[in-house]
């Protein structure tokens, strides 16, 4: 266990500084202790370390306090274990964010860079990968509607089966059969009565995602699409997705059902190429399956088409993602989006070990290059690919301290994927366990959340819809 002890004041920094604990110290336990408590009796009660957080220059304004108190923890922290982070001090999810508001200031690239080296501690990789995307999302950004725009989101929380990393709202339909039915009655009342709170604007994107929205039956997704059509001119939108996600779940009446509709990109996951990676995570499709799934979709006429990739599953190595990035290639894929693997507490693999406990569990994953070496083979086999880097988020807990990156053909950015971690407009999010989020003019953001249970939901309808009048009424 590792404890660390607060001077009086700084409260308003412990989600920060408990952050940079969790990514210095990966898989520790971290435990905040009373003041009262002295060094020696926190490690007669069994903590391994005992860190003492160093008092602030409390005479700064309050941004410069925290970033300064931030960096006087993390040079504590590097002495203590002699390792950097790949990220410096950023410890939330959208570091492009940062870096947007600065190009938006007119700052030059250069200016820029300077200031995040200093201020956060960036290394020059990552600092370099973020300017470039906050770069090419400005550019995608000027051609969507701005802060009076706005985009939907559809949450089908069902799949084939519920993969062992997985911590979203999902589950599997073969044991939810019953419940699907009550839930697209629902959500479709909650979607006919939120839609209108837009005031009759086009939004700019439609995203159905989930869980599998294609784990539905392919009558079922057609209602589904006939409802969102029916209440926004989908034709009209610059982007209609739908996340076809597990290839054992496209069949060929169901890619016909979502041409029938303007969708225009889809996603067809595959996580690894590894049939053994598959086998361990619970996804019960071959690789044979993911090639099958994404000709089908391009059969059907798809021409924007993305695949999702989970780097560092268990045993897997730098050499895997090679692996995985080669047999990908000949499907030339418009859009490859590359997550670094992130344990939450909801997932069915942080709760299971290997015979050898939480090392044989990962394998390569947490070793200390693996990660680096992982996101490297990735960007690569991208970049051979003809794709470019353009939008970027980090979460807690992830392998190697590391990030996750979409990389797409000029011209197949996934725009919903920008505008939610740029957070430029609002977004419409329907279903169980979603977050509608309201951007304001000057720039306020509020948000209003879905419960996640799905007779939760139903129940209490329409206190989500309340919510959401409550955001833009």
């Amino acid at each position: 266990m590792i404890g660390f002890v607060y001077p009086d004041g700084t409260e308003n920094f412990e989600y920060d500084v408990r952050g940079l604990l969790t990514s210095f110290f990966p898989g520790e336990e971290i435990r905040k202790i009373p003041r009262p408590l002295s060094e020696e009796e926190a490690r007669a009660a069994g903590f391994r370390v005992v860190y003492a957080v160093p008092d602030p220059d409390f005479s700064l304004p309050y941004e410069e306090i925290k970033n300064t108190f931030k960096r006087r923890v993390y040079d504590e922290l590097h002495v203590i274990t002699g390792t950097d982070l790949p990220w410096g001090t950023l410890t939330g999810i959208r570091p492009t964010k940062l870096i947007m508001q600065l190009l938006e200031e007119g700052r030059r690239p250069a200016a820029v860079a300077e200031h995040m080296r200093r201020t956060y501690y960036l290394d020059g990789e990552k600092l370099s990968l973020a300017i470039a995307i906050a770069q090419r999302e400005r550019a995608v950004l000027a051609g969507l509607s701005g802060p009076e725009g706005w985009s939907l989101y559809t949450g089908i929380p069902f799949c084939p089966s519920r993969c062992s990393y997985c911590s979203f709202t999902s589950y599997p339909i073969d044991k939810a059969a019953s419940k699907v039915e009550p839930y697209l009655e629902t959500l479709f009342y909650e979607l006919e009565q939120s839609i209108p709170l837009m005031k009759g604007v086009t939004p700019d994107t439609i995203y159905i995602g989930g869980g599998t929205p294609t784990a539905l039956s392919a009558s079922q997704l057609d209602r589904l699409l006939d409802k969102i059509c029916g209440l926004v001119p989908a034709d009209r939108v610059k982007e209609f997705t739908v996340e076809a996600g597990r290839p054992d779940s496209i069949t060929p009446e169901k890619l016909k059902v979502m041409r029938s509709y303007p969708v225009t990109r889809i996603s067809v996951n595959p996580q690894t190429m590894q049939q053994r990676t598959l086998d361990t995570i619970g996804r019960r499709h071959t690789v044979e399956d993911i090639l099958r799934a994404f000709g089908m979709a391009r059969d059907a006429g798809f021409d924007n088409i993305n695949m999702d990739l989970i780097l560092g599953l268990p045993g897997e190595s730098a050499a895997d993602v090679r692996n995985t990035l080669a047999q990908l290639a000949p499907l030339a894929p418009e859009s490859l989006t590359v997550h670094a693997l992130t344990i939450k507490r909801a997932s069915r693999l942080r709760h299971e070990g290997g015979e050898n406990g939480e090392e044989d569990r990962f394998g390569p994953a947490y070793e200390k290059e693996e990660p680096a070496a992982m996101m490297r083979a990735a960007a690569a086999g991208a970049q051979e690919m003809g794709l470019f880097p353009y939008y970027l988020y980090r979460q807690k807990n992830m392998a190697g301290n590391l990030e996750n990156v979409g990389y797409a053909l000029p011209g197949k950015e996934g725009l919903y994927n920008i505008l939610i971690m740029e957070e430029k407009q609002s977004i419409l999010a329907a279903g169980a366990g979603n977050i509608s989020k309201a951007v304001y003019p000057d720039g306020r953001i509020e948000r209003a959340d879905n419960v996640k249970g799905l007779e939760e939901y139903r129940l209490r309808i329409e206190e989500m819809i309340e919510r959401k009048r409550k955001l833009w009424l």
